[in-house]
């Protein structure tokens, strides 16, 4: 069984940045690709970032492009999203996720494990 744990958010203002962390269990974390995303009541979960199990290709949603930074440890187990210049429309609930292969698509289907979310807010 595989478990990621989720780590980091929290409340900042307009401009700043944080950084989420994703433990996951296991030995295989470097086989699989990994990817973030948000949620908001209502609204379908957005795909943010996604990275390959090597880290060697990464990409982004346009509307985070340029702000935030995907990345992994596999020597850790651990995914990163960086996350700078935070807008109010950033406020979301995160989500890591674990895809089926070495690479993944966009689509939150494709992925078969995911951390227990968390709370991220921006302030104007």
């Amino acid at each position: 069984q595989v478990e990621l744990v989720q780590s980091g958010g929290g409340l900042v203002q307009a401009g700043g940045s944080l950084m989420l962390s994703c433990a996951a269990s296991g030995r295989t974390f470097s086989n699989y690709a990994m990817a973030w995303f948000r949620q908001t009541p209502g609204k379908a979960r957005e795909f943010l970032a996604r990275i390959t199990s090597s880290g060697g290709s990464t990409d982004y949603a346009d509307s985070v492009k340029g702000r935030f930074t995907i990345s992994r440890d596999n020597a850790k187990n651990t995914l990163y999203l960086h996350m700078n210049s935070l807008k109010p429309e950033d406020t979301a609930v995160y989500y890591c996720a674990r895809g089926g292969g070495s690479g993944s698509a966009r689509g939150s289907g494709g992925y078969t494990y995911w951390g227990q979310g968390t709370q991220v807010t921006v302030s104007s």
